[in-house]
């Protein structure tokens, strides 16, 4: 589908192409941007499906003049996947392996396969793919070869280019060819023809015609990726391949690609080595070096420090650090930390060179070293390092770290020499910097701080380029180490290699590409790194300044908070997890943290024209957002789009009001306590035929799912009149007087599951608490947060008044706020103090707590578990409780229990979201989230293990999806600390 504005062009692709094409101005925005500090808006948008469909596009290209830009995540920090023509993003359809040869070590794949989908797919081969960007979530195979990229074991597996066996590519004219060996592992790798032998001839004469200049102007480190490749057919067994690795699409398009594998270190060993100061682990890196390690990897304390604020990051930080990690200078956290890590075959070997490492980094000064020998710990010590790109964009100021020298490769004998000289310039220009990743082959990502809004730092960022580079160069060193040149190196490649292979540069891309139609203005005849006419924020950006709904003081302002997001990728991951489960099944950059990020960035600058607030295509960015707070934890940036969504909902309640379906759902709260004395009419739609389908196509929901049944009478606090509910059965007798706690019972567990409510009481009264349940006159108590979801923000702030109201006076004395539904207990920690702000909020916002948060903290010790049960209990965690770091408590609490075993399920979002599942045009979505990680692990679990989840939503979509009933933590509970043996019952 085409918007307005296309001409002859795009009909033609759209005829011509299987994938989809898009030339609206919102998909135009949407990939004006990548990680870097530009944007430039394209002409159109396409998906290829096939080669084929890469094929045509680029012959149309060329016949109508239009530049052709590749594109794979989209996660370049130098400006190479945006330009002004027809962008094709491979991410979408081209993933496929189209061989494979585990005996060989090879496999061919299309460009946009995910480095870390490959090594999933290889893994139970015992193989692997080695070069191990930071970004390896999302980043695809496609755009590493386009960069050459390299990664924290570089040391042992060097670049892209030595990995890269051939390449099928298509050519400026259309046609497709191999460049490579014309046979690989006993067969072709490609059906195309090989490169065409004139081209083959001119590239090799033009070798011979540059070698000296080549030995004479290129830097002697190992991490070198400045312009062409051409030094590279000076090495034997050489090919045209190896000049197309690192040239960024701008002399053909990768269709695919053939890898060689390696076969998966038997042993890794990881050491997290402390330093008071960077300069001091930097004069270390020599002699660690010498042991053979696979990886060494700098943080500075800038870093750490950001890392130790991230929810998400500081219990590995702190596991990492080590428990006399305070013994460091400043604040507990050291100056700088090198994670050094050697693998092999051998353990043993691997251990004598971790043991070998403490008596060469206490030489060097080393201040204390940390073993993580576990693979977990590994891996999420690993994880923290590779989120170092996103992490050093979180700090909520005006000036971020950026990425513009950060490439630069030194000899690392001179390392020490650079962080003085360097460190010199940053601070003449009054600015600090982040230093941190790849200190064993020398190239140290270092980003100054700057704000690409103000002009005066726009001269600071050339300033200390220019300088920069001119270090490096006396040093030995280059400019360009990893990420590639783009737009904000290129232009330096002449200053930095010599005017005559900037010239020969130049060449090759005539060779390649006679009227410049592939990615043009990169490498070769590159405009200025500092032409603000392609910043993201140009000279003319302005954010709006209306006023918003919530409290963004902590962001100064909702413009700075939508613009937190660096365009790194990382909500792109389709690993399980819980980020943006909306991404994870659509596959569409439109339905992604960062997609919905930069239409907001577009609404704010006014670039999506007038009332963008109510436009389609801000609507269909938002639509898809759950609300699951996944971004607010995994973002490494902190991007809260759960909470900028009810910002959206209520511009656009107050201009298109509410349907009736919104409606209802937002006062459930108020209809509960009337429906709740009709139950047996209000649950009749589950069965009632033809009138549920008029009934459901009225209000927009789905005929195919029941809803919740209301319960055949509600919750009553036990002691008040109506309840009739016995609240201690268990074999410890009546209720012992403890410790005041209070209890919130939320809408969902007051009228559809009370009895989760009254297992909660038993528990904690058993387990010797005194429990209150704050009840007011006339209306029971309510979060808020049907309200929040349809945008209804006053009504919101009326239920937290009545809320904050009722239980700040118990929470100013210290008394526990314990909730049983996720969202809406942890509605009192988020939204509360965004929608009324105060200290009574904050106040009630520290003392809330989940039923499973305050067993698994304070009460484990306390539970009087009946006799043992030997029972598995298979755990799903609310996503809630996921962004907020709650989840595992439910497995901690379960665990205590005698004979029970339990384990967390490894998916993301269950998929229901409260009403998303039951409205019509989302419930086909809404299975397919679910059916993504969640159902087919509940079905693969055992018949007689208890599912547990403590997310309304999610017990539900489990029964709706598998036919297992899920319960509470409060049931599961109640059943292992009476004698009875049975199965919870259901709520």
């Amino acid at each position: 589908m085409t918007g307005t504005g296309t001409g002859a062009f795009a009909r033609r692709l759209e005829d011509a192409l299987t994938g989809e094409v898009r030339f609206d101005r919102y998909t135009r925005g949407l990939y004006s941007t990548d990680a870097s500090i530009y944007q430039i808006q394209p002409m159109g948008v396409g998906f290829p499906r096939t080669a084929e469909d890469v094929r045509i596009a680029v012959e149309l290209a060329g016949e109508s003049g239009v530049p052709i830009t590749p594109r794979g995540a989209g996660t370049s920090m130098s400006g190479q996947s945006i330009g002004t023509g027809l962008v094709l993003d491979t991410s979408r359809h081209l993933t496929r392996v189209r061989e494979f040869d585990p005996d060989g070590r090879r496999v061919v794949v299309e460009p946009g396969i995910v480095l870390d989908d490959l090594n999933r797919l290889l893994a139970p081969h015992g193989l692997f793919f080695p070069i191990d960007v930071a970004t390896s979530s999302r980043a695809t195979i496609g755009g590493m070869t386009g960069n050459n990229s390299a990664g924290a074991r570089s040391i042992r597996y060097g670049h892209m280019v030595g990995q890269v066996s051939g390449i099928e590519a298509v050519m400026a004219d259309g046609s497709t060819a191999w460049f490579g060996p014309s046979l690989a592992g006993g067969s072709r790798a490609s059906d195309a023809p090989q490169a065409p032998m004139a081209l083959q001839t001119a590239l090799q004469a033009l070798y011979a015609r540059e070698s000296e200049e080549l030995l004479r102007r290129l830097p002697r480190v190992p991490r070198h990726v400045a312009g062409y490749g051409l030094h590279r057919l000076g090495e034997p067994g050489a090919t045209l391949a190896d000049v197309l690795v690192g040239s960024e699409g701008t002399l053909a398009f990768f269709t695919a690609i053939e890898l060689r594998l390696h076969e998966l270190p038997r042993s890794r060993v990881l050491a997290v080595v402390r330093f008071e100061s960077v300069r001091e682990a930097l004069s270390a890196v020599p002699a660690i070096v010498g042991l053979d390690p696979t990886a060494v990897e700098l943080v500075d304390q800038a870093l750490l420090d950001l890392t130790e604020k991230n929810p998400g990051f500081r219990p590995t930080l702190m596991s990492a650090l080590g428990r006399d990690a305070a013994d460091a200078s400043d604040g507990g956290l050291p100056g700088a930390v090198l994670l050094v890590e050697f693998s092999g075959d051998d353990h043993d070997d691997a251990r004598a060179r971790l043991d070998a490492l403490h008596d060469v980094a206490g030489e060097a000064g080393a201040r204390g070293i940390v073993r993580a020998e576990e693979p977990d710990l590994q891996a999420a010590i690993w994880g923290v390092r590779k989120a170092g790109l996103n992490i050093a964009t979180s700090m909520r100021d005006p000036r971020k770290p950026i990425a513009f020298i950060e490439d630069c490769a030194i000899p690392i004998s001179r390392l020490p020499e650079w962080y003085d000289r360097l460190s010199t310039v940053i601070e003449r220009n009054e600015t600090r910097a982040i230093w941190y990743a790849h200190a064993s082959v020398g190239c140290l990502h270092v980003r100054p701080a700057l704000d690409m809004k103000d002009p005066e730092d726009v001269r600071r960022l050339r300033e200390i380029a220019r300088e920069a580079f001119a270090i490096a160069r006396d040093l030995g060193g280059s400019h360009s180490g990893e990420h590639g040149d783009g737009i904000v190196r290129s232009e330096f490649l002449e200053e930095m290699l010599g005017p005559r292979l900037a010239g020969t540069f130049d060449e090759i891309k005539t060779r390649f590409d006679p009227h410049r139609i592939l990615n043009p203005g990169k490498i070769v005849r590159p405009p200025a790194m500092d032409d603000r006419s392609l910043f993201r924020y140009g000279p003319g950006y302005e954010t709006e300044n209306e006023e918003t709904v919530l409290d963004w003081s902590d962001w100064n302002g909702l413009p700075a908070a939508v613009e937190m997001c660096n365009n790194n990728g990382a909500c792109r991951q389709r690993a399980p997890g819980v980020m943006c489960p909306s991404f994870r099944a659509t596959e569409d950059e439109r339905h992604s943290t960062r997609g919905r990020a930069n239409a907001l960035r577009l609404v704010l600058s006014g670039q999506l024209g007038e009332n963008a607030w109510d436009s389609h295509e801000l609507h269909e960015a938002m639509d898809l957002c759950l609300g699951c707070k996944a971004c607010r934890r995994e973002c490494p940036t902190g991007v809260d789009m759960a909470r900028m969504k009810i910002e959206f909902l209520a511009r656009q309640r107050a201009v298109r009001g509410l349907t009736m379906r919104d409606r209802t759902l937002a006062y459930l709260p108020h209809l509960a306590r009337w429906v709740s004395h009709v139950p047996t009419f209000a649950n009749a739609r589950n069965h009632a035929g033809p009138f549920r389908r008029v009934l459901d196509r009225g209000l927009g929901l789905s005929s195919d799912r029941p809803l919740p049944k209301w319960a055949p009478r509600p919750f009553v606090a036990p002691g008040r009149r109506g309840s009739g509910v016995k609240v201690a059965r268990h074999h410890s007798g009546a209720p012992r007087a403890g410790r005041r706690v209070a209890l919130f019972v939320d809408t969902f567990s007051r009228y559809f599951e009370p009895e989760q409510a009254y297992a909660a009481i038993r528990v904690l009264r058993t387990s010797g608490y005194s429990v209150d349940i704050p009840e007011t006159t006339g209306r029971p108590l309510c979060c808020g947060r049907t309200f929040l979801n349809a945008g209804l923000v006053d009504e919101a702030r009326a239920e937290m008044d009545r809320v904050v109201e009722t239980f700040a006076p118990l929470a100013d004395h210290g008394v526990p706020i314990i909730g049983l539904e996720p969202s809406c207990l942890l509605t009192l920690r988020d939204e509360l103090q965004a929608v009324r702000p105060g200290p009574d909020s904050r106040s009630v916002a520290e003392h809330a707590l989940l039923f499973s948060e305050f067993l698994g903290t304070e009460a484990l010790d306390r539970l009087p578990f009946g006799d043992t049960h030997d029972t598995i209990a298979v755990v799903h965690g609310h996503c809630h409780e996921k962004a907020f770091g709650v989840a595992d408590h439910t497995v901690r609490v379960l665990e205590a229990a005698p004979g029970v075993q339990a384990s967390a399920i490894a998916a993301g979002c269950c998929g229901m979201a409260g009403s998303f599942g039951y409205e019509e045009e989302h419930a086909d979505l809404s299975r397919k989230i679910g059916e993504t990680d969640l159902a087919p692990a509940v079905r693969e679990a055992p018949e007689a293990a208890w599912i547990v989840a403590n997310g309304t939503s999610c017990r539900h979509q489990i029964r709706d999806l598998t036919g297992r009933e899920a319960h509470h933590l409060a049931v599961v509970m109640d059943r292992l600390m009476s004698d009875q043996e049975s199965e919870p019952t259901s709520s």
